[in-house]
């Protein structure tokens, strides 16, 4: 607060929170109300899908002060910096559906208990397409309109695409997160930008900025940035491929050079607990109708629920590593996915999950098994979990089934070989009122 009131340069703060399907809010306060009214800032919750009814609508946000970004003025406008919060409830406790708060506790309570550090790391994919807004008008105009026809690692240097990938990197940069490496991927238009990894909660906030910036950088050049995990069927679609390892004392804990692909035990048993539990979770990964058309074997889609080094259609996928670098690769992640509820379930699995039988897991990694084929499948999966019961508790996993059901209800239940507009226009990340009542 103190460098808040010094810093003469901030003239307005952009406070965000996630909904519970990982949707991004925002809201800008004046710097002097801000420091007036820290302590009581609170927002309508029944104008948010999946948090609270009419009757209980106000909720109270808590900033966290240590998640704290300078926006670049030349695209988001001078004078401005944006923090995260937390949701709080009318009684000030920690909101139930607000997964950035559940994924923090959880991480510190790791560390104080046992000196575990999470290390998380995503690769997000994307398309840029022609004009702005394109997923709104999507019901208008019918298709999206690739900006450019290149692939992968071979655009132009001129190139929209690329120039648009340089912008985003650099925005990136000044915001304070690495970017390792980026390119144009496999699809015509598409993009995929690599930062470095960092702790879970931070990593999960750089999930929400670099969507954010992306748009944003995007919007400015009269484009959209679309994470829709396949907007675009007979080409590859988006995934969201999320790196973990485990580190005590600065020690990775997944390393061993004499074990199963470079992977120790206690990585084996982090990754057989989320593949035993692949099918219960699948919904958390994969939230939307759009994103079962992303999990099509034909386009290098992770929908078998194993683990390899070396194919790509695994859920999970063993990289080449050294003492640094080893770490697991769940594959199956949508872009569209909640990253809080994402990163806590994925962690929160891998180290207390229910593991297979022993003598069932040779047999269980020689079977083909695959992860639901669509959302209906995957909805019923989760609400009959007594794992997803314990890990998200009885009425987030009822609401989170719900909103996901309202979804589901408005889209036709057979995906077909064409995108189907309601699957745009009612989609988590792209409906508003008006699309929502279109129906």
């Amino acid at each position: 607060m103190k460098y808040l009131t010094d810093e003469k340069r901030i003239k307005a703060v952009t406070v965000c929170f996630t909904d519970l399907e990982g949707r991004l809010h925002m809201l800008d306060y004046d710097k002097k109300f801000l420091l007036r009214s820290a302590d009581n800032l609170t927002f309508d919750g029944s104008s948010v899908r999946g948090f609270s009814q009419q009757h209980e609508s106000d909720l109270r946000l808590s900033i966290d002060w240590s998640a704290f970004y300078w926006l670049p003025s030349d695209v988001f406008g001078p004078g401005k910096v944006l923090v995260f919060a937390e949701v709080r409830g009318q009684d000030g406790l920690p909101y139930l559906a607000d997964m950035r708060a559940r994924l923090k506790d959880y991480t510190a309570a790791m560390y104080e208990k046992e000196g575990l550090v999470a290390q998380f790391a995503h690769e997000i994919e994307g398309f840029l397409f022609r004009g702005r807004d394109a997923e709104r008008n999507y019901p208008e105009r019918g298709a999206f309109e690739f900006i450019s026809t290149g692939g992968y690692y071979h655009s132009l240097p001129g190139d929209a695409l690329r120039r648009f990938i340089d912008s985003a990197a650099e925005v990136q940069r000044a915001m304070g997160f690495g970017n390792e490496k980026d390119h144009p991927e496999v699809a015509p238009s598409q993009f995929e930008m690599n930062f470095t990894h960092a702790e879970a909660l931070i990593a999960a906030d750089q999930v929400q900025l670099y969507k954010l910036l992306c748009r944003q950088v995007a919007q400015n050049y009269d484009m959209t940035a679309c994470f829709l995990p396949k907007p675009v069927t007979g080409i590859n679609g988006n995934g969201m491929h999320t790196n973990i390892s485990l580190a005590r004392k600065g020690t990775n804990l997944f390393h061993d050079k004499n074990g199963d692909s470079g992977l120790s035990a206690s990585g084996w048993s982090f990754t057989e607990r989320i593949l035993n539990s692949a099918s219960d979770i699948c919904l958390i990964l994969n939230g939307s109708v759009n994103a079962y058309r992303r999990l099509d074997p034909h386009f290098e889609a992770p929908n078998q629920i194993k683990a390899s080094a070396t194919d790509r259609g695994s859920m999970v996928r063993i990289p080449l590593g050294n003492e640094r670098s080893a770490r697991i690769e769940v594959r199956s992640v949508a872009p569209d996915a909640n990253p809080y509820m994402t990163v806590y379930t994925l962690l929160r699995t891998g180290l207390e999950g229910p593991l297979p039988d022993p003598a069932e897991i040779a047999s269980k990694r020689a079977r083909t098994r695959f992860l639901p084929d669509n959302i209906n499948d995957a909805i019923r999966l989760f609400k009959s979990s007594k794992f997803v019961a314990d890990l998200l508790g009885e009425q987030v996993q009822t609401r989170f089934a719900e909103v996901k059901q309202a979804s589901a209800e408005r889209c036709p239940r057979a995906l077909g070989s064409l995108i189907k507009t309601a699957e745009v226009q009612f989609h988590h990340e792209v409906t508003n009122q008006y699309l929502w009542n279109k129906f």
